[in-house]
């Protein structure tokens, strides 16, 4: 049996459900505390349309990378935005827009480590 799970609404980080939650698990929408006081904001908003942007402009198959989108946001100070840059990735891929990979291979957000690349999802 597989317990339940959703996405962080901040990172995008998978909640899984634990027994605390079992009466209000509906109201679980953060992963935690950090992530419930840094509730999205303009800037991860700014990400996330970077990213489907970039997108847009590529070929069908083609992927990006979230440094492009922070870079795109951030302009010569971009380095902090390399965490909520990942973070708007894991957003779309929970509301289903996008895929993330690593060495063409499609992989959980929420556990890679290292470069990661963001694809569009595929049709077929």
């Amino acid at each position: 049996m597989s317990l339940p799970e959703k996405p962080c609404e901040r990172c995008g980080r998978t909640i899984t459900w634990r027994k605390k939650w079992e009466r209000d698990w509906d109201s679980v929408r953060f992963c935690s505390e950090a992530c419930k006081r840094q509730r999205p904001g303009p800037t991860d908003t700014a990400l996330e349309t970077s990213l489907l942007d970039l997108l847009a402009h590529r070929a069908r198959e083609a992927s990006v990378c979230p440094s492009e989108a922070a870079r795109a946001v951030g302009g010569e100070d971009w380095r902090p935005l390399m965490e909520p840059a990942r973070a708007a990735a894991r957003r779309l891929v929970a509301r289903g827009q996008v895929e993330i990979t690593q060495g063409g291979r499609v992989v959980d957000g929420s556990t890679a480590k290292g470069p990661v690349r963001v694809r569009r999802l595929d049709p077929g």
